[in-house]
């Protein structure tokens, strides 16, 4: 029986368009679905946009926007970025759709069934960004650390949900499903300080999914996104990975179970929190004019040096990116190391032919630590492996010399190492993969278009 793997993104806020970390963490993704769709495993593989958020409709607001129009317009661009980065998604979710607010409601019904929704007061201080309530000492100078922006004070009658009667259970369970080690002791060191219940409703809101029961509320909307991920993907329910960045761990590691431990439902097996893409250091900043946008990156470049420059990048820490190191990455390792070795061995493979013998070189691909940083998520590591086995075949042609010699074994070996380079280059750069496997698995080779052109 063919296994099955459903794995999902965050879904993305709709008050702007995407920026490069949207694309790090779709790429991302992509790379580790496509990875196991190549183990053979059946994948299911969510991805989508939040868009009932108050801090949407405050940008439409401040665009002079309706709110439909605006969230429309901007969910356009997130499709786009899927589209345009080929991420083979199996279905993108938006959280306005009829059928998601129904099976946030029927969770909502099993959380109260079990007792665990009251009402009640809450007074503090609400950061429009993290869409939370912030707690006096997670304040930096009197800015939300996330969003450095001071949150607004706020004093409400609200619906509560019992997450600290789910105190022990989670730091059982958590022991087990946050990856990198960091990210999970930080989680732990938060649990053992002891949870306070949280606030679940959103009074005089226009925006959302209405609270059950009580029409002066909305249901606030961390409840209404996380249900995406059974909402979105019913019968494939529950998920093998979840993938998110580091600023939203909490909601996915604390939240998310313990509502899923109240209504009953089977947990998520893995969370793999990424780290940020910089610039120059800093975090993307659009205020401070530190952002990048990726749909004006893919009018220059194509789509698979934009996934290469970024998978490149290291999933548990921070990396800098930038078009400069695109433009180097795209010239010295896909241009000159993989376009030149196909360019090659496909002229050769049409002017002398090829015949099949044990290929003696594909020993040296380190193809068990290939498999191993794969399904530990350094992607950047399998990147490394591949490229110097790249490096080996291009120094095989030039140790053989099969122009002179017309050696058909040699170029055997070196088109059955290229077809598996391809194969495992398929989760980072699909379209070339694909244009290689169409090279090298014909009867009659033919020499191979440029693959990727110099960009000056």
């Amino acid at each position: 029986m063919t296994k099955k793997y459903y794995l999902t993104t965050a879904i993305d806020y709709v008050n702007a368009k995407p920026h490069l970390g949207h694309a790090f963490e779709k790429v991302l993704a992509d790379a580790i679905a496509r990875w196991h769709r190549l183990k053979g495993e059946e994948v299911f593989f969510l991805t989508g946009v939040d868009e009932n958020a108050q801090k949407n409709v405050q940008a439409a607001e401040k665009a002079g926007d309706p709110v439909k129009k605006f969230i429309d317009k901007n969910t356009a661009y997130f499709k786009e970025l899927c589209e345009k980065l080929n991420i083979s998604y199996n279905k993108f979710i938006r959280t306005t759709a009829e059928e998601h607010a129904k099976v946030v409601h029927e969770i909502l019904k099993k959380i109260t069934d079990n007792g665990d929704i009251y009402k009640g007061k809450y007074e503090g201080h609400y950061c429009i960004g993290c869409e939370n309530f912030i707690t006096e000492k997670d304040l930096v100078d009197g800015k939300c650390p996330e969003h450095n922006e001071s949150p607004e004070f706020r004093s409400e009658e609200a619906y509560f949900f019992r997450l600290s009667k789910y105190t022990e259970k989670l730091i059982e369970f958590v022991k087990n499903y946050i990856i990198p080690e960091p990210k999970k002791k930080e989680i732990l060191t938060r649990l053992e300080e002891g949870l306070k219940d949280l606030c679940i409703s959103r009074k005089g809101a226009n925006w959302g999914i209405d609270f059950p029961g009580d029409n002066d509320y909305k249901i606030y909307v961390w409840i209404d996104a996380l249900i995406n991920y059974i909402s979105g993907a019913k019968e494939h329910w529950p998920a093998d990975l979840h993938i998110i960045g580091k600023g939203i761990n909490w909601f996915h590691s604390v939240i998310w179970p313990a509502l899923l431990m109240s209504a009953g439902y089977e947990l998520p097996d893995k969370l793999l929190v990424h780290s940020y893409v910089n610039i120059s250091g800093k975090k993307m900043s659009k205020s401070a004019g530190l952002t990048i946008d990726p749909l004006e990156l893919l009018k220059k470049y194509p789509a698979d040096s934009i996934r290469y420059a970024l998978l490149k990048g290291t999933v548990f820490s921070d990396f800098d990116f930038s078009e400069e190191l695109l433009v180097e990455r795209h010239n010295k390792e896909l241009a000159n190391k993989l376009g030149n070795l196909i360019l090659r061995v496909s002229a050769l493979a049409e002017k002398s032919g090829i015949e099949e013998t044990d290929n003696q070189l594909l020993l040296k691909l380190r193809l068990k630590e290939i498999e191993h940083f794969m399904d530990n998520y350094e992607l950047d590591k399998s990147l490394t492996l591949i490229f110097e086995f790249i490096d080996i075949c291009n120094e095989y042609i030039q140790e053989k010399k099969p122009w002179e010699t017309n050696d058909k074994k040699v170029l055997f070996e070196l088109v059955d190492s290229i077809k598996n380079i391809a194969r495992l280059l398929g989760p980072f750069i699909p379209e070339t993969s694909k244009k290689i496997l169409d090279i090298f698995e014909q009867q009659n080779i033919k020499k191979a278009e440029v693959l990727f052109e110099k960009i000056k």
